[in-house]
């Protein structure tokens, strides 16, 4: 295991220097002049190249590259031309809220996906199973801007249980997490169904029922947990979806986290923080999908021997 995990852990530096590079790419090799962008056509000559040399981009594109990717190794990514702090500072400080957020969406997901894939598997063909299916197909259609609205309007206006905005207590978490996690509860219930009926008529299944085993103790600790490698590549993939997917609902919610920063730093043309917002996004896509493949050798281990 612990070979395997070194592996991994080496092999999360190209990819964290590709990233890096794709990121600097993307941000520079934009058309149109970012100074003027930030500044507007009509801004002074002095004032454009001011930034220019505040923002480094006076220099080679080359040099440009390795000063960011010091900044990088560093914690350095500049300062913010909008509110002149840190920009690895603001990040840090609206990171929490959507690692927050994103982890009540996931728990949201797993609390309402995994049983309700279990039941529809468990009674397939029946009416459970058809609601199952035809609730995760409606989860999984509905967007966050619609889903985020009407869930404002039915539990915070008309019922008034629940907050409208913001970060505080408990309660204001709930209806950003149903929002962000519907349509991850929706694909988790049908890709538990399906894994799950798939193991179900495997040889070693028929065994342990022969044995005498409890049929509770046969789905959920020998299919179950057989089951879980697809399922674990779909909560890797979409956890990462929703640290990005954050945008729409902390705009909806004005949840002070990364994703509303972004289009706070969009709207304010603030180009470092712009840069860092994708960058910090970027990584929480590597790290979540380094976490899934080591989480891939703790379920089987298999792929260790790999």
């Amino acid at each position: 295991m612990a070979r395997y995990l070194l592996k991994r852990l080496l092999l999360l530096i190209p990819v964290a220097l590709g990233v890096t590079t794709l990121v600097f790419l993307l941000i520079h090799l934009t058309p149109g002049d970012p100074v003027e962008v930030m500044l507007g056509e009509s801004a002074l000559p002095a004032a454009k190249e001011a930034l220019r040399r505040t923002l480094h981009l006076d220099r080679p594109i080359l040099d440009q590259y390795f000063h960011f990717l010091r900044g990088v190794l560093t914690g350095d990514l500049g300062v913010s031309l909008f509110s002149r702090e840190p920009v690895f500072t603001t990040l840090m400080n609206a990171l929490p809220a959507t690692i927050k957020l994103a982890l009540a969406g996931l728990m949201f997901a797993l609390v309402i996906g995994v049983p309700l894939g279990v039941l529809a598997a468990v009674k397939r063909d029946s009416g459970v199973d058809i609601g199952s299916r035809f609730a995760a197909l409606l989860g999984v259609s509905i967007p966050n801007f619609v889903l985020g609205p009407l869930l404002i309007l039915a539990f915070a206006i008309q019922l008034n249980w629940l907050p409208v905005s913001g970060r505080g207590n408990l309660q204001h978490y709930v209806l950003p997490a149903l929002t962000l996690g519907m349509a991850m509860a929706g694909i988790l219930s049908r890709m538990v169904r399906a894994s799950l009926l798939e193991v179900l008529g495997q040889e070693y299944i028929r065994v342990a029922r022969a044995k005498g085993l409890s049929e509770s103790r046969v789905i959920l600790r020998h299919g179950l947990k057989a089951s879980l490698i697809p399922v674990i590549t779909v909560v890797g993939l979409q956890f990462g979806a929703l640290l990005s997917g954050a945008i729409i609902t902390e705009i909806i919610f004005a949840w002070p986290g990364l994703g509303r920063l972004t289009l706070q730093a969009i709207q304010a043309r603030d180009y470092p923080l712009v840069q860092g917002c994708v960058l910090f996004i970027s990584f929480g896509y590597v790290l979540v999908n380094t976490a899934t493949d080591l989480l891939y050798a703790y379920v089987d281990p298999r792929i260790r021997y790999e």
